[in-house]
């Protein structure tokens, strides 16, 4: 069984990952050093120091932290040249299976929409808007072949004791189509985390994201 180091194990998230952990019989791990895989739930200003040791001694990571600015994102390209990582900004099934019926709607649709990505997290939430309206935003993007959203607007809400909402709405003069998914657990993420740990584990050096394994 992998033996896991947990960055930010004293937060929510990591504190979630922690108990899905044990439930399934993974080990902690208290030290980088001594662990198979690391799974960050932390916070963006924790990245340089994780990189550095997860290098020093050649442990892959999982990464869920979001509000990395550009340049942090270089520095998590960089690292993946010499150890596996993956990224995602929302480890839910929930959000990939939301993206390929987006992805669907969009490559069988002929008319011209615009779009509206609304999201409602948790007042504790530090980056604004979160990290999977960006994500979602450029997705649409890439999926877009036709040219068919002309516009993209994010909307950002934070309530209390909300996991993660997000809604993407595409309409124009005559249609108005919406897609939704709603976290109800914080338990999701981890279970979504977890579940690719093995597959990380196994990988060769390199950048993946949450469609990388399945």
């Amino acid at each position: 069984m992998l033996k896991i180091f947990i960055n930010g194990l004293s937060g929510k998230m990591g504190q979630s990952v922690s108990k899905i952990a044990n439930d399934k019989n993974y080990i902690i791990s208290n030290a980088i050093e001594s662990c198979d895989i690391v799974i960050d739930f932390s916070h963006p200003n924790n990245l340089s120091e994780m990189l550095k040791s997860s290098i020093k001694f050649k442990k892959p990571i999982i990464i869920g932290t979001t509000g990395f600015s550009k340049q942090q994102f270089k520095t998590i390209e960089k690292a993946a040249q010499e150890i596996p990582i993956m990224y995602s900004s929302n480890f839910s099934d929930g959000v990939l299976n939301l993206k390929k019926t987006i992805e669907s709607f969009i490559n069988n649709s002929s008319e011209i929409f615009s779009c509206e990505i609304e999201e409602t997290h948790h007042t504790e939430k530090i980056d604004f808007p979160s990290g999977t309206a960006i994500d979602l935003r450029n997705f649409i993007m890439s999926v877009d072949k036709e040219n068919i959203v002309k516009s993209i607007k994010i909307t950002s809400f934070r309530k209390e004791n909300v996991y993660g909402d997000h809604k993407v709405s595409f309409y124009n003069k005559e249609n108005f189509r919406n897609f939704k998914h709603e976290a109800l657990s914080r338990d999701i993420f981890a279970k979504g985390a977890l579940k690719r740990a093995e597959s990380v584990f196994h990988a060769k050096p390199g950048l993946y994201d949450l469609s990388s394994f399945k």
